[in-house]
């Protein structure tokens, strides 16, 4: 299943801040669930946001948004691969 979210679905991330201080997703919630991020697959800068394309604990691939003026992360895509 591929979802796509035309609203924004903001959510909780618990991060790693690396040497440049970059924050890089390790879990976030959905609700009261929490999905450990298994593997990053890819990332890329737009002009206001950082995006983070990665494999969850439970299987499925998501893709988080992250709005760097504001520091709120936004779940916009999610393929449970089914």
């Amino acid at each position: 299943m591929l979802l796509a979210f035309e609203g924004e679905e903001f959510i909780r991330v618990d991060c790693y801040a690396g040497y440049r201080g970059e924050q890089t997703p390790q879990r976030f919630f959905l609700g009261e669930r929490a999905v450990e991020v298994v593997r990053v697959v890819d990332q890329w800068l737009a002009p206001d946001h950082r995006y983070f394309k990665f494999e969850g604990s439970d299987g499925a691939v998501y893709i988080l948004r992250h709005d760097t003026p504001t520091n709120r992360w936004a779940l916009v895509m999610y393929d449970s691969g089914r």
